[in-house]
């Protein structure tokens, strides 16, 4: 078995802690800026039960080839309004990583004057999955905090 790695990184976004939350919960706004670039997230395949043993469930589809989609399946183990977000799930076609294996993902989320900061901790991971994890998420923070800079009248949110 390779050694396996934890991702970590955090992204401070200059919009306040309630706004940056609910774009992890909210589905309609998750569907919005999840995923790396070229990869999209259909509204009708987010499925967020914020709550303890809740889901938080996805599929990204790639935009060149529909037929490639990655599905995010999780089980939430601890969730608290505006500060955490912690789920788990099993691995399964991850390469480098063994079916079955248990994968952990925790969401800080920190007020920082005007801003919030985010702490993702990801994984285990073997080292090449971990960095392609990082700069996957690096990305999805970047078309969200574009989301996040649109006027609310121009969004198709509830």
């Amino acid at each position: 078995m390779t050694e396996q790695f934890t991702a970590h990184t955090t992204h401070r976004f200059a919009y306040p802690v309630t706004e940056v939350y609910r774009a992890f919960v909210d589905p309609a706004l998750l569907a919005l800026w999840f995923g790396p670039l070229g990869f999209h997230v259909p509204v009708a395949t987010v499925e967020v039960d914020a709550r303890v043993g809740g889901a938080w469930n996805l599929t990204m589809v790639n935009n060149d080839n529909p037929e490639w989609s990655s599905p995010v399946t999780s089980v939430l183990q601890e969730i608290e309004e505006n500060r955490i977000i912690v789920g788990t799930s099993t691995a399964h076609g991850i390469p480098g990583v063994e079916d079955g294996t248990l994968l952990s993902l925790t969401l800080e989320f920190a007020e920082d004057g005007d801003g919030t900061i985010v702490t993702l901790t990801q994984g285990p991971f073997p080292e090449v999955m971990r960095d392609m994890n990082i700069a996957g998420w690096t990305q999805s923070f970047h078309k969200l905090e574009a989301l996040l800079a649109t006027p609310k009248e121009f969004l198709q949110v509830p």
